[in-house]
């Protein structure tokens, strides 16, 4: 059985398509390679925002889900996600960053020997910069070469996930014996899981917490965390490998960017397992990723009805000069 490769992406709930557009493009310099629709709801939006090729472990996704309220953080909630930066110097660049764009942030912190920055968006959802200096394992991706971010300073792709639990020595079981994840550090209630190779971009951070109210999902929250397979073949032994736990998932779904499976693992903690490919790049060209609204082949006899459904975002860049920020 082949282990997990690291993470692929992390998908959140915003309460605003707009905005959230507006913060990943502008202040954090991540590039939208697709627009596109959920695909079990299509009048709402998912956004992809990666890295500048869209490769697989970089990507940040959102949905707007109409009417949603606000989500409540708590204990059994995907808490936190990370995205990776290349050395502790970028840190110092973000904190300036994020004071000039009202950021709320926590300042630079250590923890499990890496340099980190924690910070919020407009909705409380919650994010950390985590520096590469120290770190070895799974590739980091290449920064948006036309984004606001210097590329020397500029996000590489998705760090650590944050998952917090009143039910650790189950959650525990299930990353080890199921996933095939090892522990690797403790520091007070943070328990350090990694994947393959390791490194930032293939591990799990583990809170136990059973003093906090229940988390409840909403915009400002996490939706679900997706780990990366190398394809079809490789995601069908995982789906065997789930019934013989007697773990419930939803057997194989095609997404066209990928193939998955999805997995209620604990209470509240949805876990997909995501193919590496084929991608993002096979419907739009590089120079214009992300600025129509793309649909997969099984949803384009409803364009028509699909593009009255979902208002219009203006996310063209190609015609934009976006400038370098050297702060």
């Amino acid at each position: 059985m082949n282990e997990l490769k690291g993470l692929h992406h992390i998908t959140a709930i915003t309460s605003s398509a707009e905005k959230i557009y507006e913060f990943f493009t502008y202040v954090l310099g991540l590039r939208l390679v697709k627009k596109t629709v959920n695909q079990d709801d299509i009048q709402t939006y998912h956004l992809y925002f990666t890295d500048d090729v869209g490769s697989p472990g970089t990507d940040m996704t959102f949905f707007d889900f109409p009417g949603i309220p606000k989500g409540v953080h708590g204990t059994n909630e995907i808490s936190k996600t990370s995205f990776r930066v290349p050395t502790d110097a970028a840190l110092e660049y973000w904190v300036k960053r994020f004071d000039k764009y009202d950021v709320k942030h926590k300042g630079i912190q250590e923890q499990f020997g890496k340099k980190i920055l924690s910070f919020t968006d407009f909705d409380d959802q919650q994010y950390q910069l985590i520096s590469d200096e120290q770190n070895e394992g799974v590739a980091a991706g290449t920064p948006w070469q036309n984004g606001p971010v210097p590329l020397e300073y500029a996000i590489t792709g998705l760090g650590p996930i944050f998952v917090r639990t009143s039910y650790f020595d189950y959650f525990k079981e299930v990353l080890e014996k199921v996933f095939l994840m090892r522990e690797a550090g403790q520091e007070g209630s943070f328990h350090l899981f990694e994947m393959g190779e390791g490194g930032n971009g293939a591990q799990v951070i583990v809170e136990f917490n059973n003093t906090l109210p229940q988390a409840r999902q909403g915009f400002g929250t996490v939706h679900h965390a997706a780990f990366r397979v190398a394809d079809r073949q490789e995601l069908d032994q995982w789906q065997s490998r789930l019934a013989s736990f007697k773990l419930p998932n939803s057997g194989f779904v095609e997404r066209y960017y990928f193939g998955s499976l999805y997995s209620n693992v604990a209470p509240q903690i949805l876990f997909e397992l995501a193919t590496d490919g084929p991608g993002f790049m096979e419907d739009e060209p590089y120079e214009t990723l992300g600025e129509k609204l793309s649909l997969p082949p099984f949803f384009e006899s409803k364009r028509e009805e699909i593009e009255k459904l979902v208002r219009p975002i203006n996310t063209v860049r190609s015609n934009l000069e976006i400038n370098k920020e050297y702060l």
